[in-house]
């Protein structure tokens, strides 16, 4: 998924890093801004214990399959309505229910009647975020996914591998330039092609692993881990908003929703880390609850808090230091309508050893 403020190509660095500053017993990573959860994955394959958060549903999704399932999913009780997957080996049955849903006829259910031109063509705003067929094929396996699940057909994990696999795979179908504030007018070559929904992958290993859907500022202090791993947002684009469309599929909740964009209510969503006058408030308050061995933040030379304001409230608990690496920025749209000065940023890992004395754990 193309992710605002995604980690995905700066994975080895972070490894790297990290592993330059911490001792070889940590075994507990907390990735308590977790988005896609891409950081949580790498390090879990890593053999940490993950504990994940985010604020977002959708965010939580992901993180609940991705970090959350360990073991391989066997769709037991889903065999009584599927007699034919007693005959596909366990390890195969994710790709044979992803296939049967993708095989369903579509439905004009909320996404269709919201977000399609066939549902809102008579609308004063008019909207386009999906083809008509494929707004109508995510409304069916939606549905679906829901019906098992109040049927109890379906198992927790097994409920959130599917709806994850639904998310990453209409968002690959989508008619925007990357986010969803706002859509292309015409249909683009891949938002034609027909919704295939392909399984998400599954990383397998013998630890388990917490994840939560929570403000992480009233999380922090229920929570204990070796290492925790900060990366908040930079600016003031809020999440809620870049992708209110993934996250009313992940709850299809049939939310009352305003404006061109068919925007959700996302009042209880708003992150005081996008606010320049509430960040700095916000970011000591975390750093002062947080009960870790290591803090670090991924953080980049454009964002709402100077390189001094880090820096003092980080020395608030122990020896601090950096890392820094030049990236190419995430664009979510052409560059002649950004008002950026460089298509490169510097990427800040900072990073405080707790100091005992100071350590709240």
């Amino acid at each position: 998924m193309n992710y605002i403020g995604s980690k995905s190509s700066l994975l080895q660095f972070l490894e790297e890093s990290i592993n330059k500053v911490v001792d070889t017993d940590c075994t507990t990573f907390c990735d308590l801004f977790a988005g896609t959860g891409i950081v949580g994955r790498y390090f879990k394959q890593k053999g940490y214990k993950i504990i994940a958060n985010d604020i977002q549903y959708y965010s939580y999704v992901l993180n609940r399959h991705y970090i959350g399932n360990h073991k391989e999913l066997n769709f037991a009780k889903l065999s009584k309505k599927i007699p034919e997957l007693n005959n596909v080996k366990i390890n195969k049955r994710k790709n044979f229910v992803c296939d049967y849903l993708s095989d369903l006829k579509g439905v004009k259910g909320f996404i269709y009647e919201n977000y399609c031109l066939g549902g809102t063509k008579d609308r004063k705003e008019p909207r386009q975020y999906f083809s008509d067929e494929n707004g109508m094929r995510c409304d069916a396996i939606r549905q679906k996914i829901e019906n098992w699940k109040r049927q109890k057909l379906i198992l927790d994990d097994e409920y959130y591998f599917l709806i994850t696999s639904l998310v990453e795979s209409i968002d690959k179908y989508a008619n925007t330039a990357s986010v969803y504030g706002a859509f292309l007018k015409k249909l683009k070559k891949t938002a034609q092609k027909n919704l295939v929904l392909e399984p998400a992958s599954l990383i397998i290993n013998s630890q388990s692993h917490k994840v939560f859907n929570e403000d992480i500022n009233e999380l922090t202090q229920k929570v204990k881990g070796d290492i925790l791993y900060l990366d908040p947002p930079y600016n003031h684009r809020q999440y809620a908003t870049n992708y209110h469309l993934l996250e009313t599929i992940a709850k299809y909740d049939n939310p009352k929703i305003h404006g061109k964009t068919g925007l959700r209510d996302y009042n209880d969503q708003k992150s005081l880390y996008c606010s320049r006058s509430k960040v700095k408030t916000a970011f000591k308050d975390l750093i002062l609850k947080a009960r870790a061995k290591y803090i670090f933040l991924s953080y980049n030379n454009e964002g709402l808090m100077t390189l001094e304001d880090i820096k003092e409230i980080m020395r608030l608990r122990g020896q601090y230091g950096y890392f820094t690496k030049k990236y190419h920025r995430f664009k979510a749209d052409k560059t002649k309508n950004r008002n950026y000065k460089a298509n490169k940023t510097v990427e800040y890992l900072h990073y405080v050893k707790l100091s005992k004395n100071r350590n709240l754990v």
